[in-house]
């Protein structure tokens, strides 16, 4: 009995101290090299399953293709609108905070609540297939828990109510 109140103490003080971490940023990860996007592509997806990309079918030999592919945001009206209203959408997500916003690209970064893990999401205006390409992935961790994509699938809902909106009502 005194070693499963051990154990069990054990865990509590474990979780106490990866909260802690947590809270003082010790989670959050570094920020990836080359963002952005690189002959009309964002960044790979991720080795593990930690991302989603709208992108993932220009890399059919890789390791999390089907895991990652996740279909692009569509829009009506022009693409540089379609961009500053998404910029707004992520304005309203909890503890996200756009880094970069360019007339056809837009980089934020989201921190989850209880440990600040810091994901990386990413936009880019794909002209000439007229859709909003995206990425998100997890810095830290092998697996994301379907966090990435629940949230791409957040704002695109978000997105499309906004964007389905009149043009003269945005403008105002």
């Amino acid at each position: 009995m005194k070693i499963l109140w051990f154990l069990a103490l054990l865990v509590v003080v474990l979780a106490l101290a990866l909260i802690i971490a947590g809270q003082m940023g010790l989670l959050a990860g570094k920020a990836p090299s080359r963002l952005g996007v690189t002959d009309g592509r964002l960044k790979p997806p991720s080795s593990t399953p930690n991302s989603v990309s709208s992108q993932a079918s220009l890399y059919p030999d890789h390791p999390q293709q089907a895991y990652a592919t996740i279909a692009p945001l569509t829009f009506k009206g022009d693409g540089e609108a379609a961009i500053k209203e998404l910029a707004q959408v992520l304005t309203l997500l909890p503890r996200t905070v756009i880094v970069t916003q360019n007339a056809d690209y837009l980089y934020a970064q989201s921190t989850t609540a209880l440990l600040k893990f810091t994901d990386d999401v990413e936009f880019w205006l794909d002209k000439p297939n007229n859709v909003i390409q995206a990425r998100s992935s997890s810095r830290l961790g092998r697996k994301d828990l379907g966090v990435n994509r629940a949230r791409v699938e957040a704002i695109r809902a978000a997105f499309a109510e906004v964007n389905s909106k009149t043009p003269d009502l945005l403008q105002k």
